[in-house]
């Protein structure tokens, strides 16, 4: 091994020669510049160019990884489904884990100590943690929301205190419109934690509809009346065909139910058509509907009251 040494103004050089490897150990880049040491700086720049270029490589490579990574995630997503806006959230993420291993790697590559750094970023994220914790839970849920898709823009949705149509749904909450067109903010935690009815998750639904005929009805003629209102309905699937059938005997009436099928879409427009054509059917037939009343009887005294 052959030992040289050189002085670049006052900086001494260690240099070793080791066949085709040339190392200069203990040289001061802020030194050299310091003191305006050109030559020594090319000198560094020449020794550590090998490094340096080993460094960009890994750089390069890494986000060329991170934009390809990126672009199989949202594939993979489109395939099972995943709802579209998720997609840019999702692939940021990758994208951003990906980048920040790689200039981890270029950094160690030339001798920065990264533990120090992971080990701060960990204790910084633990701290976050717990002062975020009902953030991190609505972003936790946001996410369960939209990967597991329970519901999607456009379905009608009951959570048990509100009810209404999904118009967004976001990373920290989902926005409702109600059938009065009021529009709620629901906290995704508070959905997540709720049984969840999706009433147009399934294309066909079944509308069931109460009605009360008195028991001096004839329940033959109110059938055919309420099976004849769900005829003049083209909303209404022909098959399943529509049913009528008495429920109940109650105090003072018969209860007949109507079961008819529609598109999920449909639901309202066919619940508020039956429940105005069964009345005008009801009372073509002749078909009385009861409703309570209140007998008040007086009793006359013999004697007047004085």
């Amino acid at each position: 091994m052959l030992i040289k040494a050189t002085a670049y103004s006052k900086i001494k050089c260690i240099q070793f020669n080791r066949g085709d490897r040339m190392e200069i150990i203990k040289l001061s880049l802020a030194q050299l510049i310091k003191n305006r040491d050109f030559e020594g700086m090319k000198a560094l720049v020449i020794s550590k160019a090998p490094l340096i270029l080993a460094v960009i490589l890994i750089i390069v490579v890494g986000f060329l990884i991170s934009d390809l990574a990126g672009k199989l995630v949202v594939k993979a997503m489109k395939l099972k489904g995943v709802d579209s806006s998720i997609h840019s959230f999702i692939k940021t993420i990758v994208k951003f884990i990906i980048k920040l291993f790689f200039i981890l790697t270029a950094l160690a590559t030339l001798g920065v100590n990264v533990n120090s750094f992971i080990a701060a970023l960990a204790a910084g994220g633990l701290t976050a943690g717990f002062g975020l914790s009902h953030s991190i839970s609505q972003f936790a849920s946001g996410l369960q929301i939209l990967i597991n898709h329970p519901f999607r823009s456009g379905d009608y949705i009951d959570i048990g205190s509100v009810a209404g149509t999904v118009r967004e749904i976001k990373i920290m909450y989902t926005v409702l419109v109600t059938i009065e067109n009021k529009k709620v903010i629901v906290p995704n935690s508070h959905i997540t934690d709720s049984n969840i009815i999706n009433f147009t998750a399934e294309e066909n639904r079944r509308i069931d509809l109460l009605y009360s005929i008195s028991y001096s009805d004839n329940i033959e003629t109110a059938r055919e009346a309420i099976l004849s209102a769900a005829a003049e309905c083209d909303k209404i699937y022909e098959s399943p065909a529509p049913k009528a059938f008495v429920s109940e005997h109650s105090d003072s009436s018969i209860k007949l139910v109507a079961q008819v099928w529609c598109n999920s879409r449909n639901y309202w427009e066919v619940f508020f058509f039956m429940q105005e054509h069964v009345k005008l059917e009801f009372d073509k037939a002749g078909v009385t509907i009861p409703f309570n009343q209140v007998d008040v009887h007086f009793d006359t005294p013999d004697k007047p009251v004085m």
